[in-house]
């Protein structure tokens, strides 16, 4: 079956760092861009960060870049999503996909930070 299961979401204090992980199946990240989403109940899932195919080029939402760093981690043909400094705006519910051919959305990992 080919989808993505995010975890490594939960409580963190702010300042604080999670690492986030998408693990795939049915497919081989190495073969696709993959992404970074956030959604906060009642607004729209928005991208923060991205990594290209064959360069493995980053992008990152300017309200994340320099505190989370996008990556592959081929052994576990996954992608992970480290975050650190988190803010309380970084609350939300984070999701992965891929590029080309997205996959229906995942239930994602929820964040919180919250002193």
């Amino acid at each position: 079956q080919v989808q993505l299961v995010e975890s490594g979401g939960g409580l963190v204090q702010p300042g604080g760092s999670l690492s986030l992980s998408c693990l795939a199946s049915g497919f081989t990240v190495g073969n696709y861009a993959m992404t970074w989403y956030r959604q906060v109940p009642g607004k729209e899932r928005v991208l923060v960060a991205g990594m290209t195919q064959f360069t493995g080029r980053t992008t990152y939402a300017d309200s994340v870049k320099d505190r989370f760093t996008i990556s592959r981690d081929n052994a576990r043909n996954a992608a992970t999503l480290q975050m650190n400094s988190l803010k309380p705006e970084d609350t939300a519910v984070y999701y992965c996909n891929r590029n080309p051919l997205p996959l229906p959305w995942g239930q994602g990992t929820q964040v919180t930070v919250s002193s």
